[in-house]
């Protein structure tokens, strides 16, 4: 087996545990792993749960299709995910529902559109920023990550959902179902006098960590 079809393996399984976990209604959302100079992802129009090796999509860094499947109309966001930096070989896109609704208000700050309620979100993923809304699958969708300028793993897609970039498919699986959670605790809490953690907790949880929580302005 090639890295590149193990690579697809592994993400067809990452397809289908985002299914499992309540992630990916109908064919929604989309994966993808890079793999040396190549990027596969999941085809578009086929639910995650359904994916099969031979039908994801392979692409070079530039987005041009090399084999596979026709890629889902998000390729500019992932590859604008990519060049966040070389940590990130793979991402993760969902519609999950919570994560969708707290997308739709205002965020709680400018570095953060969930708050920490608990210590999970900051342990587990960091900051999560608001990206502007633009079309799904536009470049400008793609410019707006580009031009979000705090360090981040995961955010949310103003009026559509979330996105996770980490080292692996697992881990990135694992924050978006932490993002999702995050949301549907804040969800439960809005409008109430629910109290974050103090800024000294929240400093400390990312310090020991290490993800990226900047001081809220």
């Amino acid at each position: 087996m090639t890295t590149v079809d193990a690579a697809a393996r592994t993400l067809c399984e990452a397809g289908r545990r985002l299914v499992d976990l309540g992630l990916s209604p109908g064919a929604s959302g989309n994966v993808s792993v890079r793999s040396g100079d190549l990027v596969l992802m999941s085809p578009t129009g086929v639910p995650l749960g359904g994916l099969l090796p031979d039908e994801v999509a392979v692409l070079d860094l530039d987005g041009a299709r090399v084999r596979g499947g026709r890629p889902s109309k998000e390729v500019p966001l992932h590859l604008a995910m990519y060049r966040r930096g070389p940590q990130v070989a793979a991402v993760v896109h969902v519609h999950s529902a919570h994560a969708v609704a707290s997308s739709c208000l205002p965020p709680w700050s400018t570095t953060s559109a969930l708050p920490p309620f608990t210590p999970y979100l900051v342990m587990r993923v960091g900051q999560v920023p608001l990206v502007g809304y633009a079309p799904p699958g536009s470049d400008e969708l793609a410019t707006r990550l580009d031009d979000v300028q705090v360090d981040f793993r995961g955010a949310l897609l103003a009026h559509h959902g979330s996105i996770v970039g980490a080292d692996r498919l697992d881990a990135a699986v694992e924050a978006a179902a932490e993002i999702e959670e995050a949301a549907r605790v804040a969800l439960a809490l809005h409008g109430t006098a629910a109290r974050v953690l103090p800024d000294d907790a929240v400093r400390d949880l990312a310090d020991r960590y290490g993800t990226p929580w900047g001081p809220r302005p």
